[in-house]
Order: structure tokens, then sequence, then C-alpha cells
């Protein structure tokens, strides 16, 4: 049986992803896929060709966000992922593409 704990704190994450993720929907595929697991931040384009993306949920939503990222939508081809946990203080509302 899970911790009640892994459903209740609420954890950041900041996120690094190389590949082939521009051009490819990538960006709406994560919001689309951020708001069915509940998880809330931002994904955004990197100049260098990267997506980078702030996530922000329980630990069980953000494992599966992360989890989801490492393959990305179908026509996307993630060769790198770093993920980092952050503490802030700032909670997200909801989850956005810039």
């Amino acid at each position: 049986m899970p911790s009640p704990d892994l459903d209740t704190r609420i954890e950041t994450y900041h996120v690094h992803v190389k590949g082939l993720v521009q051009g490819v929907g990538f960006r709406h595929a994560t919001v689309r896929r951020a708001h069915a697991l509940g998880v809330r931040g931002w994904v955004a384009n990197l100049e260098d060709g990267s997506v980078e993306a702030m996530i922000q949920g329980s630990a069980n939503q953000v494992d599966l966000m992360l989890e989801w990222l490492r393959r990305g939508p179908p026509h996307a081809r993630v060769t790198d992922l770093v993920s980092e946990e952050r503490y802030i203080e700032k909670r997200f509302e909801r989850f956005e593409q810039h």
C-alpha cells in the first residue's frame, strides 16, 4: 500500500529534454499529458533545439510525467532527459505551454 505522503506532498522538478523534440508537437502533447495526470507547471522550447519543463505534483504524478517525457509523443526522439528536484515556494495553478 503506497504511503499517503506520495499522494499529498507536492514535488517540483525542472526537466531538460534533448533529441528531436521541436517541430513534432512535443510541447502540445506534454500539455495534454500533464492535464490528464493533473500535473501543474510549464513547458517551453529552448534556442538550442531542446525543451525544458517545470513539473509539479504529487510524487506519483511527477513519476508518471517523467516516465512519459522520456519517450514523448510518437514523432519525437528523446535522446537525453535530465531532471532535478527544485525546492520552490511557488505553486503553479495549471500546466501551460510557453
